[in-house]
Parts: structure tokens; C-alpha cells; sequence
């Protein structure tokens, strides 16, 4: 086995002891004493973004208006960096309208950073997409038609183009407003965009049942869907002067089509027809290894510690 495998191997399991060990505080810190060591070497972080960085459909929940739960993906990944101080302000349903300007009685979720930041993570651009009508468009679509690619064709249109790339290219400003006004009000701070995970197999196959209902070839669709996503959120970070953060490609064999044991995306159903409290979102086992993935990424950054600068 490779020594960078074993080594991630280590890191998770060693995250995964912490987390259910229950060192879950809204600051990231397992005891006073470790408070005390990070605080001054550990640096600041502040999360943004929608419910992959929230912890959606994970218990406890500690914000229900955003169903924002006590162990997340940013806070995995704060507690493997050792910070010395973290807040997400992440919510479930956040759009990029809602990082930059006060909505719907919230504050703009950019009013949490100040110059003393030093690192933003910042999930955001599915709900811009129109992530929960396009997973229930496919998923009611696929009753009709349940071997064709009836979800791909509602979003077609009558040039032939598909409207969700050309929504995706519409997005890409408006990520690119986020990272420049992260950048002006955290002048220190490094802005990391973090791309989605594979929530469909990456080969494109089907994997249609009772608790993954989308027909047989909109799996491919969907596929391309998040991809596409991820690659405008890369090309952003690139023109914005931000990090990206892939989490697709660690994740690809543990979308919502994989076994229980091998499982980071939840599926859309129980196994009771309702739907799952988390569906298309990171179970447990998800929010630890894809926040050790984004905790890993970020250390080649920041040479495997966020400091305080100068």
C-alpha cells in the first residue's frame, strides 16, 4: 500500500476517533489545553457557503434555520488543522446572493469575516444551479421513463443547448463577486472555492432502484451536471486568485449508489419510500473523510498549518 494512502488512511481514522469521541465545541479545540496551543499558531477560519458545508441531515443540529449540525465538513477539517478559531456561517439553501448581501432576515454570510481572517472555505454555486428542482425534476421524470434520459431532456432547449451549463456559465461572476469581496474585507486570508462531491457513480451507469430513483441514462446527465459545476468553480478560483479544493475525485466509488459501508452520499428515499433526512447530501462517514480530504488540501497551502500572519 502506497504510504500516502496509509497515511490518509491514519489521518481519517484518527478524525473519526476525535469526532465520535465527541470532541464537537462550536469552537474547534478538544480541551482548554489544546485551545491554548492552537490559539497561537492555529490562525482563524471562517466557512461560507450552502448545506455541504452545513452538515445537512446530520444530528445534533445546531442552527435548525439552516440546518446547520454540530459536525460538519468545515469543522472536521478545522479539528484535523488544529485552528485556533472557527465559525460557520454556512446555510442550507444559500445561494451566492446570500454570501454577499443580508436575505430572508439573515446577515450576509460575508459579515462574519474580518481582517483577522486567514482562511475562508466557501461551498457554494449548487443552489444558483437550482440543485433541489433539478434532483426532483429527475427523480419524478424517471416514473415516466425510467430507461431514457427524460431528466436531460426537460432541460434542453429547443436549439438543442442545455440550460444548466448555460445557467453554470451565469454563475461564475457571481462566485468570482464572492472571492473579491472575501479578499477585500480578509486582506490576510486565503479564499478556497471547494467543489462538490461525486453524489452519482463517476462511470456514468445506472444504478436505478426504489432509494435512487432517476431513470437509467440521466445518471450520465447528472454526472456531467456536477462536473461541469466543479470545473466553472475551478476556472473561477483561477481567475479570482482563490485555491480550489476538489472533493469530487476523492469521492468517486462512494456516491449514493455505493454500499452502506462504502457510502459518503446519502440517496434520495429510505428504504421506507420517505424522503432520507440527508438526500444527496454527506452521511457521517462522508463529513469525516471528505473533511480530512479538504483539511489535506488546504495543508499543501498553507504548509500543513494555517498561521497567523505577521
Amino acid at each position: 500500500m502506497p504510504h500516502n494512502v496509509r497515511l490518509r488512511r491514519i489521518r481519517r481514522a484518527t478524525v473519526a476517533a476525535t469526532v465520535v469521541l465527541g470532541a464537537c465545541t462550536s469552537v474547534i479545540a478538544a480541551s482548554p489545553a489544546a485551545n491554548a496551543q492552537t490559539s497561537a499558531d492555529g490562525g482563524v477560519y471562517v466557512a461560507l457557503g450552502d448545506s455541504y458545508a452545513t452538515g445537512y441531515g446530520t444530528t445534533p443540529i445546531t442552527d435548525p434555520a439552516c440546518g446547520r449540525a454540530q459536525k460538519n465538513v468545515p469543522y472536521v477539517a478545522g479539528l484535523w488543522l488544529g485552528v485556533g478559531s472557527h465559525r460557520n456561517v454556512a446555510c442550507s439553501g444559500a445561494t451566492t446572493a446570500d454570501i454577499l448581501q443580508a436575505r430572508n432576515g439573515r446577515a450576509a454570510q460575508l459579515d462574519a469575516l474580518t481582517s483577522g481572517t486567514n482562511l475562508i472555505t466557501v461551498s457554494i454555486g449548487g443552489n444558483d444551479l437550482g440543485f433541489t428542482n433539478i434532483v426532483t425534476t429527475c427523480a419524478a421524470l424517471s416514473q415516466r421513463q425510467p430507461t431514457g434520459d427524460p431528466c436531460r431532456q426537460s432541460f434542453r432547449n429547443a436549439d438543442g443547448s442545455d440550460k444548466l451549463q448555460i445557467k453554470i456559465a451565469a454563475i461564475k461572476p457571481e462566485i468570482g463577486k464572492v472571492v473579491a469581496e472575501a479578499k477585500k474585507r480578509s486582506p490576510n486570508g486565503m479564499v478556497a472555492l471547494v467543489g462538490y462531491p461525486s453524489l452519482v457513480p463517476d462511470s456514468g451507469t445506472s444504478c436505478r432502484s426504489a432509494r435512487v430513483p432517476f431513470a437509467d441514462r440521466d445518471f450520465a446527465y447528472l454526472r456531467d451536471t456536477t462536473v461541469r459545476l466543479n470545473n466553472a468553480i475551478s476556472e473561477q478560483a483561477q481567475a479570482s486568485g482563490a485555491k480550489y479544493i476538489d472533493l469530487y475525485t476523492e469521492s468517486i466509488g462512494h456516491d449514493m449508489c455505493a454500499t452502506s459501508t462504502r457510502r459518503w452520499i446519502e440517496p434520495l428515499l429510505t428504504e421506507q419510500g420517505a424522503i432520507a433526512p440527508g438526500a444527496a447530501h454527506p452521511n457521517s462517514q462522508g463529513i469525516i473523510n471528505l473533511g480530512t480530504d479538504l483539511a489535506q488540501a488546504l495543508s499543501v497551502y498553507r504548509k500543513t498549518r494555517i498561521v497567523n500572519p505577521a
